[in-house]
């Protein structure tokens, strides 16, 4: 039996870094899955029970106590596993979180996007709000380009799971940016990372 929950949907990017993790960590067998359909205009009572913030994901522990939100879930995974973590020690510490930190802004901003284009009527959405926050994405996946060789080197690290989950959502979501073109390190680093069995066994659905 499993000894955790994690409130999960497939195509959530910030599930995925926590699905990810637990592949590459070896615990998905102590995690039972629970599948939730959500949006801010859709909650769901027993996320909300669980999260008072209603987002995904959320994980209840052993002991009946929950976790949230996924850099929280991630940390604790992550000193869970006997096996060397996915944040270095030392000066790289700062510089992998900091990564993983714009790979989560990166995500805020596409998914805000996916709520304004395609929850909001098309007579309510804000043209100039969506462009502040195309621009955000924008200027994320070039430091990204930049952090290929460095912060992005040979470690899957929290970084690189973060910044990895962040480009699967944009080719999920906005097929039409087109990064590879503009950022071929960034092209080439990712085509390696993504066939890894942890990135294959959680693609999300088209």
């Amino acid at each position: 039996m499993s000894a955790m929950t994690l409130f999960y949907s497939a195509t959530s990017p910030f599930v995925r870094k926590v699905t990810v993790l637990l592949h590459e960590t070896g615990q998905l067998a102590d995690v039972a899955l629970q599948e939730v359909a959500l949006s801010p205009t859709t909650p769901n009572a027993e996320v909300n029970a669980a999260n008072p913030a209603g987002k995904i994901p959320a994980l209840r522990l052993a002991d009946g106590s929950l976790l949230y939100d996924s850099r929280v879930i991630l940390d604790y995974l992550d000193q869970r596993h006997a096996g060397q973590s996915l944040v270095p020690a030392g000066p790289q510490r700062w510089a992998c979180l900091t990564l993983a930190a714009l790979a989560d802004a990166a995500l805020d901003a596409a998914v805000l996007i996916r709520y304004e284009t395609f929850l909001r009527p098309q007579d309510k959405r804000w043209n100039d709000w969506l462009q502040g926050q195309q621009e955000k994405l924008e200027r994320a996946v070039a430091r990204f380009e930049q952090a290929v060789g460095s912060e992005l080197a040979d470690s899957f690290d929290l970084a690189a799971i973060s910044v990895a989950c962040a480009l699967g959502y944009i080719d999920l979501r906005q097929p039409e940016m087109d990064w590879r073109q503009r950022y071929p390190q960034l092209a080439n680093w990712y085509a390696g990372v993504s066939q890894r069995p942890s990135m294959l066994a959680t693609q999300p659905p088209g």
